[in-house]
């Protein structure tokens, strides 16, 4: 994955939710307030990223953490 980043950008929320859905539901404890090469922002269509936020949160709601990651892997392209 790439590194890139700027100073002080904050994680996109949906990398963040795919990495704690791989960490268990959890966010990552090395996941900061700082985006990291993973969990920078990348540009995608808005509403597929929405869809893909939506369905994230549904399912940890539903405590499904597979379903969960089965939706974040649907997240666009990185």
């Amino acid at each position: 994955m790439s590194d890139r980043k700027q100073d002080g950008q904050q994680p996109e929320a949906l990398r963040s939710l795919e990495s704690a859905a791989k960490a268990g539901s959890q966010k990552p404890k090395d996941q900061g307030l700082e985006a990291r090469g993973d969990t920078a922002p990348v540009s995608a269509p808005l509403e597929q990223e929405q869809e893909t936020a939506a369905k994230v949160l549904e399912e940890g709601v539903r405590k499904n953490p597979q379903g969960m990651e089965e939706a974040a892997r649907k997240a666009p392209e990185r």
